[in-house]
């Protein structure tokens, strides 16, 4: 079988891993998207999306358009670059997603009326080095906006916890978990401690299987808040995240990778 690669970077430890499985009795291929043309040649069997740039939608969508299936597809990667409209998706479908407003640019929201205390502010667009920052009085966000005037940004009430966030994993119908101190913890974020799935509260499991299902993402990241009581909050939601140091995340790709490209998904 023929696996395609979409990413700048091959040497990830979750798709060097997922390659080194998969070499031994299967061709895997790497594109470039920023090089690579939308027809590049005899169609792969499948391809994985580790790849958020316009370039890589295009190709994504290209690909899609000649029958070859793509994990993640370019209309659910796409999805989970818009917070907007992640959020709207998430509240239609009843998951417990953060309360999230939109401004069109930071300039905007500081010129407006005041919010309660303290706010997350994120860049609408989620890429890398984006804006997310906890916000907790008008002189910093006035700050934030003189820096980055025109950037489009959603809000979300800070919601107190215990200064770690769940980040959850799955690939394919694999659960993987650990806990990372919060970036907007003080001090910022560290290394991620694994988490056994088996140890979650009750319902989270299914809760995650359903954002798949929601967004129809194969591969994807949950960033979840536990509430006082225990209640879960989603904060975000990532297409084809890293999942790295995580046993078995190499081993559920390749055969994720394999199930779709024989039409088994």
């Amino acid at each position: 079988m023929r696996i395609g690669l979409i990413t700048r970077d091959p040497g990830h430890e979750l798709l060097a891993g997922t390659t080194a499985l998969l070499t031994p009795e299967h061709r895997v291929e790497t594109l470039d998207p920023e090089t690579a043309t939308d027809a590049p040649g005899p169609l792969a069997d499948v391809y994985l999306l580790k790849a958020r740039t316009p370039r890589a939608l295009s190709l994504a969508r290209a690909l899609e358009r000649r029958g070859a299936p793509v994990l993640n597809s370019a209309a659910a990667t796409a999805l989970c670059q818009d917070r907007t409209a992640m959020a709207e998706r998430a509240r239609r479908a009843s998951l417990p997603f953060a309360a999230t407003r939109t401004w069109p640019t930071l300039a905007r929201l500081a010129a407006g009326a005041e919010p309660s205390w303290p706010v997350v502010v994120k860049s609408r667009h989620s890429r890398k080095d984006d804006l997310v920052a906890r916000v907790d009085d008008g002189a910093h966000l006035r700050e934030l906006a003189a820096a980055f005037p025109g950037e489009p940004v959603v809000v979300q009430e800070f919601a107190p916890g215990s200064g770690w966030d769940h980040k959850l994993w799955v690939i394919g119908d694999r659960l993987f978990a650990a806990l990372r101190r919060s970036e907007l913890a003080p001090g910022g974020h560290g290394p991620a401690r694994p988490l056994d799935p088996g140890g979650l509260p009750a319902g989270w499991p299914a809760l995650v299987h359903r954002v798949g299902e929601v967004f129809a993402l194969d591969v994807y990241g949950v960033d979840v808040i536990a509430g006082g009581d225990g209640t879960p909050l989603i904060v975000d939601i990532n297409a084809f995240p890293g999942v790295r140091g995580q046993s078995g995340a190499p081993k559920a790709l390749a055969a994720l990778a394999l199930a779709a490209g024989a039409g088994d998904r």
